[in-house]
């Protein structure tokens, strides 16, 4: 029997984005299948992920500061704001991947395993839909530079599970909720419709994303007798370069276990 770990591996190593994210809805439903036989921590099994996941020969991955800006109003604007979201996306079904695949050896409750499999299940349909906007606006993921520092966070978090969820769902996920309504209105006043249902989509599910990072973060501190406040400020400090951004989704963030004294203190301004 293939374990979830091994599955996890097949598609970190999956270099094509549709490639990869058709066999992560596969091993979804497989785990899913296998969950409802009956299985459980023993079907887990223990994984070699790769350091870094397989890519597609393009984008060319460049510095932060070397990918083109434009403006957001323009249909030029508009297609490469959806072509950082995919590539968010991309970066994302692996990341939740190499949760299960790095962490699968540790002592969890088998819901930890479910939680981030259905988070890569949905962020594989999140690459799906941006894709889908762009190949009807004339363009496709891969037609322009992209962010080359997206698996910072997952190297730098290798071997620490608690700094891994602080950074990525309770920050960076978390940094989504507050720019996503924005970028839903951009693409409203266009009249592009279909990029606004797909935004509007990944904005829903991002929420619970961020909620499993807490959970699991809140689940770790209960059972090592630590304060979770002060626990979070410290691997952010760790693990993330600069400050937290202003303005915060307030609404948004509580909805997924976040309350304000987890990042105001962390924000530019604020003494850290």
């Amino acid at each position: 029997m293939t374990s979830l770990t091994q599955m996890a591996c097949e598609v970190l190593t999956c270099a094509d984005g549709r490639e990869k994210t058709a066999l992560s809805h596969a091993h979804a439903a497989r785990w899913r299948e296998m969950r409802a036989e009956g299985a459980g921590r023993e079907a887990v099994g223990r994984g070699a992920p790769p350091d870094r996941p397989a890519r597609p020969a393009r984008p060319e991955l460049v510095d932060p500061r070397d990918v083109p800006r434009r403006k957001p109003g323009s249909p030029d604007g508009r297609i490469a704001m959806l072509h950082a979201v995919a590539h968010i996306e991309l970066n994302a079904v692996d990341l939740h991947w190499d949760m299960v695949a790095r962490f699968g050896h540790l002592d969890f409750p088998p819901g930890f395993h479910d939680d981030w499999v259905q988070a890569a299940d949905e962020e594989s349909k999140h690459f799906n839909l941006i894709c889908d906007c762009l190949e009807a606006m004339g363009s496709h993921y891969g037609a322009l530079p992209a962010h080359a520092g997206m698996w910072r966070a997952a190297e730098d978090t290798m071997d620490d599970i608690m700094g891994r969820l602080a950074v990525v769902p309770m920050v960076l996920e978390a940094r989504g909720l507050d720019v996503t309504p924005g970028m839903i209105e951009i693409f409203r006043r266009a009249g592009a419709k279909d990029a606004v249902a797909a935004l509007e989509v990944i904005y829903g599910e991002e929420v619970t994303h961020v909620a499993y990072g807490s959970k699991w973060f809140h689940f770790l501190c209960g059972r090592g007798n630590l304060d979770p406040t002060p626990t979070f400020h410290d691997l952010v400090r760790r693990y993330f370069l600069g400050a937290l951004k202003p303005p915060f989704n307030v609404e948004k963030r509580a909805d997924a276990g976040l309350p304000p004294d987890f990042y105001w203190p962390l924000a530019e301004g604020a003494d850290r």
